[in-house]
């Protein structure tokens, strides 16, 4: 029925609350475990609906790119641009409405892309055949004109099927991945979990992927399997299992008049960048249609949405790229005049690497420019730089105020690590007056439901240095959170654009 994918850290432990089962299911899950972790990884959810949207603009393009490459290079005579660029407009949308008629974009049809051959030739056949009428019946410098289209015709189809061909075994790899599936956590135990994984089981098509269920209670009220779905640990162990393996939906199971309980659940996980639903699919009171979501027709309520997601997630991601690398190129000749700087000033290495807290507070590896001597740089971030700090070189003071120092992670950006704009990445062991930040602030980890930036919207509202008081450390939390629920790309470009005036203010920057 459905797929169980726990992660490693928790293998051993289900295989042992799996011998109490006796069932041949307990078994069957029992000698598959070990290899479980390696489903899907904590590789991010690939919607089908925008795999599908790419394959239809790809392949328009490859459409209208082959008609302009063969009538440049056509050996059939010169032919007027302005004749031939409406045809290959109208061609290239035609190709793709016929192909998503004909259901050629479905999940099934990029994956087995030799089912799609004949759909493709009719469809290149019906569109070219229209084209020829009208060259025909409409247009003169028709010898030029009918020589072009039977070379668009067979370059044009060869070159479809190839670009399906390739773009199958992308999404082949993808499939084989988990890449396509939702993988959901039920949140309860008990009967409305076993309501509702029986509610799902009957959806036609469905994309998701029970990876196991949680609940507090471990008496005959939750069992440790619940319609084949075992349960996996606590509630207050789903937080360090969202952060270990990817987990894209929490579906909980508790009664919608529970308030005090859902409460308290929501202040647990409501720091992961996760979709929470409340399912409402057996319960009598009726809200208005547009109040639910579906699966389905198994109806949730929407308590927290991932905060980008989708195609906003790839935008923000090819626009982090893009800059990114336009930056490298014209700021290399000023990173390669500090990095001889600090090699000049001090002994050690130029380049200093820290971990931090990135998205879904994992650790990650962030590069600067050292700006400390070697000998009293501090990794984990437990003492702080203060005003004229006797570590900082004096190099380091300059970079420091001006922020050249965290030019390297625009590779980090590359990388995938950070953002360009986002909440600034904080050490491991940062904290105020000795306690830890998640220690002062219950939503800390909050900040982390989206990927950390360069810079951010605390930073050019001022809140830019060291966070060495409660005070500045709830600002900064503030205008993170701002930022989390409001994003936008046209947000991140006016912050990209306040972020050098920001610089010229260094009161905090020591």
């Amino acid at each position: 029925m459905f797929n169980f994918r726990p992660p490693a850290m928790y293998v051993e432990q289900l295989k042992d609350r799996l011998h109490s089962v006796p069932s041949a299911m307990g078994q069957s899950l029992r000698s598959g475990l070990a290899g479980a972790w390696a489903y899907g990884g904590k590789s991010p959810h690939i919607s089908v609906h925008m795999i599908s949207a790419l394959a239809r603009a790809g392949e328009a393009l490859l459409v209208a790119s082959t008609g302009i490459l063969v009538a440049s290079l056509s050996f059939a005579g010169p032919i007027s641009f302005g004749v031939y660029l409406p045809l290959v407009i109208a061609a290239a949308a035609s190709i793709v409405m016929l192909q998503h008629v004909s259901g050629a974009y479905t999940l099934h049809a990029l994956l087995f892309p030799a089912d799609q051959i004949m759909c493709i030739v009719i469809a290149w056949s019906s569109v070219s055949a229209a084209a020829f009428m009208l060259v025909l019946f409409h247009l003169r410098e028709m010898d030029a004109l009918l020589g072009w289209l039977v070379e668009w015709f067979l370059f044009g189809t060869a070159a479809c099927l190839l670009g399906r061909w390739l773009f199958a075994l992308l999404c082949r790899y993808w499939n084989r991945s988990g890449r396509f599936n939702r993988r959901a956590v039920l949140v309860g135990g008990g009967k409305p979990a076993g309501d509702l994984i029986r509610a799902l089981a009957h959806v036609k098509n469905s994309d998701l992927t029970i990876v196991g269920i949680f609940d507090d209670r471990t008496d005959d009220r939750s069992p440790p399997l619940i319609e084949g779905c075992p349960r996996i640990g606590t509630i207050d162990e789903l937080v360090a299992f969202a952060r270990s393996v990817r987990v894209d939906l929490l579906l909980v199971t508790f009664p919608v008049m529970a308030e005090n309980r859902l409460l308290r659940l929501l202040r647990k996980l409501w720091v992961l960048p996760v979709e929470i639903r409340l399912s409402a699919h057996t319960q009598k009171l009726r809200y208005q249609p547009r109040t639910y979501s579906r699966i389905g027709e198994v109806s949730f309520i929407d308590l927290f949405d991932k905060p980008i997601a989708g195609w906003d997630a790839l935008v923000k991601s090819i626009a982090d790229k893009v800059i990114a690398a336009t930056l490298l190129l014209l700021l290399a000749p000023v990173m390669a005049a500090v990095w001889a700087a600090v090699k000049l000033d001090s002994r050690g290495p130029a380049v200093f690497r820290q971990k931090r807290y990135g998205f879904n507070n994992e650790l990650i590896e962030v590069y600067k420019f050292r700006s400390m001597f070697v000998d009293q740089t501090d990794h984990t971030a437990k003492r702080m730089a203060v005003r004229d700090d006797p570590r900082v070189t004096q190099v380091g003071r300059f970079i420091r105020k001006t922020s050249l120092d965290e030019l390297p992670q625009l590779f980090n950006v590359l990388k995938g690590e950070l953002s360009m704009v986002g909440p600034r990445p904080h050490a491991t062991n940062a904290n105020v007056n000795d306690a830890e930040y998640s220690e002062i602030v219950e939503e800390y980890f909050a900040r982390t439901k989206v990927k950390p930036g360069i810079t951010g919207w605390a930073q050019v509202n001022g809140w830019r240095g060291n966070t060495d008081t409660v005070d500045k450390l709830h600002r900064r939390l503030e205008h993170d959170l701002y930022y989390i629920e409001n994003w936008s790309l046209v947000f991140d470009l006016y912050i990209l654009a306040r972020t050098p005036f920001s610089l010229l203010s260094t009161e905090n920057a020591y």
